[in-house]
């Protein structure tokens, strides 16, 4: 579970990071986000796209109130989406509830972050930015991601499983 979580946050930053001032500011370009649907499977996923996002935010140009806020609204809709994945049966209603915590949170939160780091922005023109690329980023990036992980679950590929279903004698025979 240490090894999914660290894999995550670093995949998370680095996926960040290689994108530069891109990955920042009103329109993001940040494929990072679909990483968000992991926590519909794995526990250990939010604190991992927490600490992902708590280390991509450090070159933000927002200081503080990124590193500490936006990761937070990422915190949330990770554990948000972690109950959900627990909640409710279908991938659709699965892919939509992940979607909508991540678009709606970081879409309230990221624009109050650039008022408060300094930049000049309309709050409800961020608003609105921030839920369309948000929008693109968990849903055209994360629901094939979703779906990959979700095959090699059901095929049981240990390295793939969730820690609780690990715990059967059925997971360490294979």
């Amino acid at each position: 579970m240490i090894c999914r979580a660290g894999l995550i946050a670093a995949l998370y930053a680095v996926l960040t990071w290689c994108l530069g001032e891109f990955a920042y500011g009103p329109f993001q370009i940040r494929p990072a986000e679909g990483l968000a649907v992991l926590a519909v499977f794995y526990v250990e996923a939010v604190p991992g796209l927490y600490v992902g996002c708590m280390l991509a935010n450090i070159f933000s140009g927002y200081g503080v109130y990124d590193i500490f806020l936006g990761s937070l609204a990422t915190l949330i809709a990770a554990g948000l989406s972690f109950g959900a994945g627990r909640l409710l049966a279908g991938d659709a209603s699965r892919l939509i509830a992940c979607g909508l915590f991540n678009v709606i949170l970081n879409a309230f939160v990221i624009p109050a972050v650039m008022i408060l780091g300094g930049m000049e922005v309309a709050y409800w023109y961020s608003f609105g930015s921030m839920v369309l690329t948000e929008t693109v980023w968990v849903f055209a990036a994360g629901t094939p991601l979703y779906f990959a992980v979700r095959r090699l679950i059901e095929k049981r590929v240990r390295v793939m499983l969730p820690a609780h279903a690990c715990r059967s004698k059925n997971c360490a025979a294979q």
